[in-house]
This record gives C-alpha cells, sequence and structure tokens, in this order.
C-alpha cells in the first residue's frame, strides 16, 4: 500500500494541464451500452474509477484499446453477461451508471447495490423510483438490483431532490424508451451535459440541456462516435486551492472558467488575484494569507461538495473565522479530526464546522477516509511546517490523476512511497 509524504511549507508556482473529468467520463463510459457500435473518446483522464469501470464493462462482454494518444476506444454493443457483479461494483458508487443503459437496451439487469467512499447512504431509490416509472419491474434482495421491462416508456419524471447520477441513469434510459421522457428538477451540473452532448453526438435527441427540465424523445438505436471529455473542474479547483493555501501562483490550463464561477469567487473573496482565458485559470496569492471564507455546499451552480473538504483545509490557516456548512453529504467531515491533529481549530456542530484560522499547521502522520477529504490532508501538507504522511492514498486515486507529479512541476516536495 503506498503513502504520500510531504514536506510543506513551499509556494507552488508554475503551470499544469488539467486532466479531464472524471465525473464525466464514467457515464459516458456507461452509455457506450447503448450504442450499436464502439465510442472513441478523448482527455479522458488516467485513475483507478476509469479502470475499474472497463473492468466492470469487461466483465459483461465489451471491448476496450487504450491508443497510443491515450484515447480510449470502447466496444459494449454487444454484452454477452448482463450481470454487474459485486466485486466491481463495490468499490464504485457510480456503478449504478450500468443499470439504465442495460436495461433500456436489453430489457434486464442485475446489479449489485454500489460501494465506494463512506461520505454518505447516496440511496439509488431515486433511480429505482424513476425507472418504475419508465414501465421496469424491479425487486432488490440479496443485494442486487433485478431489473427487467418489455420495453420502457416515456413518461414525466420529478425528482424530490436534484440528484445527479439518477439525472443521467433516467437520461440513458429514456433514450431508446418508446416517446417522449421529461426529467423535472433535473441535476444540472457540467458533467451531465456533457453525458447529453455525447449522447446527441450517438443520434439521441436530448434538449434543455443544463437546465432543470431537460426532454428526452426516444430514439430506436444509437450509433458510435468519437468525443472529447470536459475537463474535470473539481481537479482544477483543487490545484488553484493548493496554490492559495501555500501563497503561491499558478495557472491551470485546459480547463473551463465558466463552470468554476462559485469556487473562483470563494477564491477571489480570499484575496487571491485571478485572471481567466476561455481555457485557463491562474491564480496569485502574492504572498498573502488568505482571507476566512464562509461555505455553503449545494447543487449546481451552486458551490460544490467535491470542494468542501479543500476549502475547509484553506480555512483552517486562514484569517479569521468561518463557518463550512455540508448540505449534500451527512457524513463528509470525516478529514476534520485528521485536519485538529495537525493544529487546525475547527469544531463541528451538526452539519456545519466552525473554524478560527491559526497562523500555521504542523505536519502529522494522517489517515485518508475518502477521495475529497484525501485531497484536502494533501492541501494541509503543503501549507504546513515539517512534514506529513498520509495514508491510504488509494482513494487519492480515484479522482487525481498523477496527483505528486503534478505537484512536484509546481515546486511541491511530495513522494510517494510503498509501505
Amino acid at each position: 500500500m503506498y503513502k504520500l509524504i510531504i514536506k510543506g511549507g513551499k509556494p507552488l508556482k508554475g503551470t499544469i494541464k488539467a486532466a479531464g473529468s472524471k465525473n464525466s467520463s464514467l457515464p459516458i463510459l456507461f452509455s457506450s451500452i447503448l450504442a450499436d457500435e464502439a465510442i472513441t473518446l478523448s482527455n479522458t483522464p488516467q485513475l483507478s474509477d476509469i479502470s475499474t469501470t472497463l473492468r466492470l464493462l469487461m466483465s459483461m462482454g465489451a471491448d476496450f484499446i487504450l491508443e497510443s494518444d491515450s484515447s480510449l476506444f470502447v466496444d459494449s454493443s454487444k454484452l454477452n453477461n448482463l450481470v454487474a457483479d459485486y466485486d466491481l461494483v463495490k468499490t464504485m458508487r457510480a456503478s449504478i451508471l450500468v443499470l439504465g443503459p442495460m436495461l433500456t437496451k436489453y430489457g434486464k439487469a442485475k446489479v449489485s447495490l454500489p460501494g465506494g467512499c463512506a461520505i454518505g447512504t447516496r440511496p439509488v431509490n431515486l433511480h429505482l423510483q424513476a425507472l418504475e416509472e419508465l414501465g421496469a419491474k424491479i425487486e432488490v434482495k440479496n443485494g442486487y438490483i433485478y431489473a427487467q421491462t418489455d420495453g420502457l416508456v416515456g413518461t414525466d419524471i420529478h425528482f424530490d431532490q436534484v440528484t445527479v447520477t439518477a439525472t443521467e441513469n433516467i437520461i440513458m434510459a429514456a433514450t431508446l424508451a418508446k416517446g417522449t421522457t421529461t426529467i423535472n428538477n433535473a441535476a444540472q451540473e457540467p458533467e451531465v451535459s456533457d453525458l447529453c452532448h455525447c449522447l446527441n453526438k450517438m443520434g439521441a435527441k436530448i434538449s434543455g440541456i443544463g437546465t432543470l427540465i431537460i426532454t428526452i424523445e426516444g430514439v430506436k438505436k444509437l450509433h458510435g462516435t468519437d468525443y472529447f471529455v470536459c475537463s474535470d473542474r473539481i481537479e482544477s479547483a483543487t490545484y488553484l486551492v493548493a496554490a492559495a493555501i501555500t501563497g503561491g501562483s499558478i495557472t491551470v490550463k485546459n480547463t473551463n472558467p465558466q463552470v468554476m464561477r462559485s469556487v473562483l469567487g470563494k477564491l477571489i473573496e480570499i484575496g487571491a488575484d485571478i485572471k481567466t482565458s476561455k481555457n485557463s485559470i491562474t491564480l496569485n496569492m502574492n504572498g498573502k494569507r488568505p482571507k476566512a471564507v464562509n461555505i455553503k455546499t449545494s447543487t449546481y451552480p451552486n458551490f460544490p461538495t467535491d470542494m468542501q473538504a479543500q476549502f475547509t483545509a484553506l480555512n483552517t490557516i486562514a484569517e479569521g473565522h468561518s463557518t463550512i456548512t455540508e448540505n449534500i453529504f451527512e457524513n463528509r467531515f470525516m478529514h476534520i479530526p485528521e485536519l485538529m491533529r495537525m493544529g487546525a481549530d475547527l469544531n463541528l456542530e451538526g452539519n456545519t464546522v466552525i473554524c478560527k484560522g491559526v497562523k500555521s499547521l504542523t505536519g502529522a502522520h494522517l489517515m485518508a477516509t475518502d477521495l475529497r477529504a484525501s485531497a484536502s490532508l494533501v492541501l494541509a501538507g503543503l501549507a504546513a511546517k515539517g512534514t506529513t504522511t498520509i495514508e491510504r492514498v488509494y482513494h487519492l486515486d480515484r479522482g487525481y490523476e498523477t496527483i505528486e507529479e503534478k505537484l512536484k512541476l509546481l515546486g511541491a516536495d511530495v513522494e510517494r512511497v510503498q509501505d
């Protein structure tokens, strides 16, 4: 098992390129099940979650080739095993996205209830209820979802709460359903839009993309396509916070500032100088200590839950007091005890953390608990005095492509070592 060793106190400086979006790549890979031909994806990141998805598709009969230019050729057109087994599904909650495509194309599916990070329940009931409204018969037993249909039929669906993966699952299921499906209170995340744009290139008829009401007119079949996955806004934002917490200055290329307005607004609020172009963001702290900012997570276009832990780390060394309120997941503060071991002044009250900024953190031996919590510990280690050791960094590998190498390019003293 690997761990990261970080010697902190060095301002990050330089330029890096953001990877493609994990949260776009995963549903698009699952959408390949819908096509009668192969699809080719470029700008996909090299992450363990991508590898897990490919192994899952292969277990069901798909083929893939990683091309020399890092593009990914995926042929999931003729599956021969309509079972998503527990051994693969248990490591990744996004694997529930195999359900909608399999069910609508083949009329049946057996999918293990998913696993993943321990940041909350993230129940699948919204997925199942919506699929039943489309005409599926569903039974959950022995840890598996058993679904079948003689043909899904479009209908009006209203989600009581905004849910990204359920929105994506129903969009994919509806592409081959008979008639028209309207999703009300749909997730507006850029990754949902990216999936829709890819599906439309495959021959789907989806409108209302990026809004609360998405309409899908069912078609008889989808074809293959070439598609460039959008950049990862969470990875981009994480590196910008890394520069901010160390008092540095960096440029992130291959990124879209337009989908990061809530995060960029908070970075400006802490005192960062932000400059943007069409495909890049530059942050400069000019050596200044950041000012504390209050955070409340919500659905897009508001502040993302996937950046809460990173901004919590930033607030620990910021000037002033702040509150960080988590409104999406009920168990997303597992990084708090670890940050306190580094000298952070934090007090957890329900779904809110009250933070009093300290002038500096001290390196410590830490344990990563989930993907974004892991990132927050890395950021804290970069800013801390002394050496920080972070165990269980396999969490990081689920969402950050070669994170230590990118940090080294920016001047960080970080090494990955094996126990």
